[in-house]
């Protein structure tokens, strides 16, 4: 199965003033980590949904999807500031050190908390609510592990969840 790594978070959340959502997933992949940015396997479908959910082309660089999420009023961040796992297995996480999502939280006040899967949701609802006091929304994984919903179900679901926060006057 492989050797324990720790990894600490190396990534910035991206987000502004007008973020109205914040989504986040557990720990970068060892592609995204090598990548430099959030979602970077190639056959995560994060991109491909948030593009869909907001009717806007998907963006293919680092600098495009910053941009992206900013002009979408999406904020990315991990639950996870460090942990110790084997290579991208959320199973495998162990020994978590969770983000402090109060950076955000404290200058978006009114921003609502998304979680991308089951891990994320569970570390959150772990370590990060009983500090936060904030519940966060489970939304389905963009995983391709989660191969029981296809992008096309993955895209409704985000669209139900996000649309509302993202575009409240519609």
């Amino acid at each position: 199965m492989g050797e324990y790594t720790h990894i600490i978070h190396s990534f910035e959340p991206v987000y502004n003033e007008n973020s109205r959502v914040l989504i986040l997933g557990s720990l970068p992949s060892v592609k995204s980590r090598e990548d430099g940015f959030y979602y970077g396997h190639p056959r995560n479908r994060f991109w491909k949904v948030a593009a869909a959910v907001t009717g806007k082309p998907t963006p293919v660089t680092i600098e495009e999807k910053k941009a992206f999420l900013l002009e979408s009023h999406i904020a990315v961040w991990d639950v996870i500031a460090e942990c110790d796992i084997i290579g991208s297995s959320d199973a495998s996480i162990k020994n978590v050190h969770a983000a402090d999502i109060s950076v955000i939280t404290a200058f978006c006040p009114d921003i609502a908390v998304f979680t991308n899967g089951g891990t994320a949701s569970a570390l959150y609802d772990k370590h990060i609510l009983p500090k936060s006091k904030r519940p966060a929304v489970r939304l389905p994984s963009t995983s391709p592990a989660n191969a029981a919903w296809n992008t096309e179900r993955l895209t409704e679901e985000w669209k139900k969840a996000l649309l509302p926060f993202l575009y409240p006057d519609t």
